[in-house]
């Protein structure tokens, strides 16, 4: 026979339905408390507008109002405090908090409730919380592109080689590459702001589906909870987590910007490149080998944009064979994207630590990008600026390259003997030359720099107007 939970251990939010208690093999499938607990200052905080809605409609009482913000008030300061004693019944947040309500308020806590389902319930915790998180999701991204910025202005006019393919192609300065990350990042700032522009909806007042006969306004509590407008549909309210498959996107893409950032710097502090030492706070070592100092942050940042792109890909499958309105699975929403924003957020402060603390090693990399075979772009385009047509003097360039490294002659010493080139053509080849030579409008050279500087600077005070201009 199948464990029971007692009624008298706890009662659930429909046991008047049922005349025994659920199996405790239900409750311990479909107990979601363990992680929507996460929830609690939202759902507190939908209460509180929902009963104040109540009373402005004349639903209940100004002193059962009273009595009930009472107790949510008590409630939250035992969440807040850890003394909160959770019970057998509580299957979600949600209920923990009604139940605890009742026992403090009495029957008049069981008005909480009133023209409100757990489903328009759970729809604006889930909203409110969104809000927030990713507010600070972006403003932890702005921070680490400021990173990127205070390193870009210490590099000292310090390049490298910039690589495609991971073949050595043209120099360009340390700056602007670390400023390549600080765009994409700027990108996913953007988008979490406009999701979350887009879920600024409150559901509340959608009930379990169809609304409500009682006289409830819901724009006025929309406004109460600090929503832009509110919902034009209850099905689609109750039922829409688009914001959820939104934000997962948002965060599985700057997953995959960290991941490229986390792979360049395994790459750059490892022996073969040598371009970068990591601060021993942003290191691990080895349990059996003593020289190693390993680059675990980035490695990880590198490995958990797969667990990103996975929770993206849960929440999609989940919703796409769902007929309106709320179905149970929707329950399933909430692991995936409470673990991608922990996630992004534990990786962009250790991104951002483990860069603003790490050295350059100007030498590697300026030895590298000093290649030879680094400027055969310029010699062609000198060639370009004679007359010559660009696929003629790619291929020019092309032969000479090929028989500086068959016969170990120097590319300058055979550009100067080219009857094409010549001693001008020659001085491009050179140490430091080449990045000189990034010239166009957002180039990678020096010319461009202070431009780009320009922009980027004005892009952060925008980011950072736009996310202070936020409630917190």
């Amino acid at each position: 026979m199948a464990e029971r939970v007692s009624h008298d251990e706890g009662s659930t939010l429909w046991h008047g339905r049922f005349d025994a208690g659920p199996t405790e093999a239900l409750m311990a499938y479909t107990v979601s408390l363990p992680f929507d607990r996460i929830l609690w200052r939202d759902d507190i905080d939908g209460s509180r507008a929902h009963v104040r809605g109540l009373s402005r409609a004349g639903i209940i009482t100004s002193d059962e109002a009273d009595a009930i913000l009472a107790a949510l008030d008590e409630v939250h300061d035992e969440l807040a405090a850890g003394t909160f004693a959770f019970g057998p019944a509580d299957e979600d947040i949600h209920t923990a908090i009604e139940r605890r309500v009742t026992e403090i308020a009495g029957p008049t806590g069981g008005k909480l409730h009133t023209a409100r389902s757990r489903n328009d319930q759970i729809a604006t915790d889930l909203r409110l919380w969104c809000k927030r998180e990713l507010a600070s999701i972006a403003s932890g991204l702005v921070s680490l592109q400021a990173v990127l910025l205070d390193r870009a202005l210490d590099t000292d006019g310090v390049y490298l080689p910039g690589y495609t393919h991971l073949q050595r192609a043209q120099p360009v300065l340390l700056a602007h590459h670390l400023l390549a990350h600080g765009w994409a990042l700027g990108r996913d700032v953007d988008r979490l702001l406009a999701t979350i522009d887009r879920l600024d909806v409150s559901p509340l007042g959608a009930g379990a589906l169809a609304g409500t006969s009682l006289p409830i306004d819901p724009a006025a509590t929309a406004e109460d909870l600090g929503f832009a407008r509110t919902f034009a549909n209850s099905l689609d309210a109750v039922s829409d987590r688009d914001f959820v498959a939104e934000a997962l996107f948002d965060l599985a893409l700057v997953g995959v910007h960290l991941s490229r950032i986390g792979e360049e710097w395994v790459l750059w502090t490892s022996s073969e490149f040598g371009f970068a030492r990591l601060d021993d706070g942003f290191a691990t070592g080895s349990s059996m080998l003593p020289q190693k100092k390993n680059p675990d942050i980035a490695e990880l940042a590198r490995g958990k944009a797969g667990r990103l792109i996975g929770n993206l890909t849960a929440v999609l499958a989940m919703l796409k064979g769902l007929p309106l309105a709320y179905n149970r699975d929707l329950q399933e929403d909430k692991e995936p994207l409470f673990d991608s924003v922990a996630q992004v957020r534990l990786a962009s402060i250790a991104l951002a630590g483990m860069i603003e603390t790490a050295t350059f090693v100007p030498d590697r990399m300026q030895g590298a990008a000093d290649e030879e075979a680094t400027a055969a772009t310029d010699l062609a385009e000198h060639l370009v600026r004679a007359g010559m047509p660009f696929r003629d003097a790619h291929a020019v360039v092309g032969a000479l390259v090929r028989e500086h490294l068959s016969s170990g002659v120097s590319l300058r010493e055979l550009a100067l003997g080219h009857p094409s080139l010549g001693r001008e053509a020659a001085a491009l080849v050179g140490d430091g030359v080449g990045v000189s030579m990034r010239t166009s409008p957002g180039a990678g050279g020096p010319a461009a720099l202070p431009a780009q500087l320009d922009a980027y600077r004005a892009m952060l005070a925008d980011e950072r107007t736009r996310l202070g201009a936020r409630p917190a």
